[in-house]
């Protein structure tokens, strides 16, 4: 027999369902099927042996001299020989790999830094700031996302050489200091980051457009700011078609062209190997080194723009 109950005012409800009672048992939790957790872990394990096994192979390979290089197998080890191909490389040419990694710095630093504020400025002005033309501008600017970098370097080279430009340092800094891919980071990043309020505040405390960017928005953008200055500094690393248009003087070279020039010489001269291989593990230091000391500000700035 069902008891109805009355509210106020005459309306009638019947009583809440009664909840099934607790057992106490346990409750199981469903199993995950095991041929998928195969499956996804085999994949993990082979996308990481596929990642990790060339840096591998550089670490032994560069322990070996020209002789066993040829004649036996990478990870057959008779003699650690890194010290002495270290000190090989260093002396070859007084010291010519020495500035190919110094000039590599300067590229890269200066395209991460420079580079990283000025796309950080234009994807900030093309959220926050209102102008004629914004949207038809911010078109033009993702149809650069789509054309190759390889694809500019004659117009530049062409470009420059009117300049005078060409076989300097300029012909490899000044076309990193925009990526159009990090001006449409950027401008993610500021929606992410930058409240309306804030900049409102701020111009109402007198603050101009410039001094609001610079005090306001760019420590509010630091994380995004980290993010796009680490992908410029590989992009600009890695370039090698760039340099070698541009440049012709070896004393210039980046080490990424300056060890793909004497990949060349091995050719007929198999004492460049080692060097090779030697100064290939040495230019990855730079690259471990920025990553590791800059992981928590990029792993923070590309989940923030993820959600965002």
């Amino acid at each position: 027999m069902t008891v109805l109950a009355t509210r106020p005012g005459g309306a009638q409800t019947a009583p809440p369902a009664p909840r099934p009672a607790d057992d106490g048992a346990p409750r199981r939790r469903p199993r995950p099927r095991i041929a998928g957790v195969a499956v996804t872990n085999g994949v993990l394990v082979l996308g990481a042996v596929y990642t990790v096994f060339p840096v591998l192979w550089l670490v032994f390979a560069s322990l070996k001299d020209a002789g066993g290089l040829y004649s036996t197998s990478v990870f057959d080890l008779d003699r650690w020989l890194i010290g002495e191909n270290v000190s090989a490389l260093l002396a070859e040419g007084d010291g010519l790999f020495a500035r190919w990694m110094g000039n590599s710095l300067l590229y890269s630093l200066a395209g991460a830094v420079v580079g990283g504020i000025v796309s950080t400025a234009a994807g900030y002005a093309f959220d926050k700031l209102r102008f004629r033309g914004k949207e038809g501008l911010f078109g033009f600017v993702l149809v650069g996302v789509l054309v190759p970098n390889t694809a500019t370097v004659l117009p530049l080279y062409m470009l420059f050489s009117q300049l005078g430009m060409v076989n300097t340092v300029w012909a490899i800094i000044l076309p990193s200091l925009c990526n159009p891919f990090n001006v449409y980071l950027a401008r993610a990043f500021s929606r992410a980051y930058v409240p309306d309020e804030t900049l409102e505040a701020a111009r109402m405390d007198g603050a101009g457009a410039v001094r609001t960017f610079f005090s306001v928005a760019l420590p509010m953008l630091a994380p995004g700011f980290v993010t796009i200055a680490l992908f410029q500094f590989f992009a600009v690393w890695s370039n090698y078609m760039l340099p070698l248009v541009m440049l012709s003087d070896p004393t210039l070279y980046p080490v990424s062209l300056g060890i793909s020039h004497w990949q060349g010489l091995t050719a007929v001269d198999p004492r460049y190997a080692p060097l090779v291989i030697t100064g290939s593990l040495l230019s990855l230091v730079p690259l471990v080194v920025a990553f590791v000391s800059l992981q928590r500000y990029w792993r923070a700035g590309m989940t923030e723009g993820s959600v965002k």
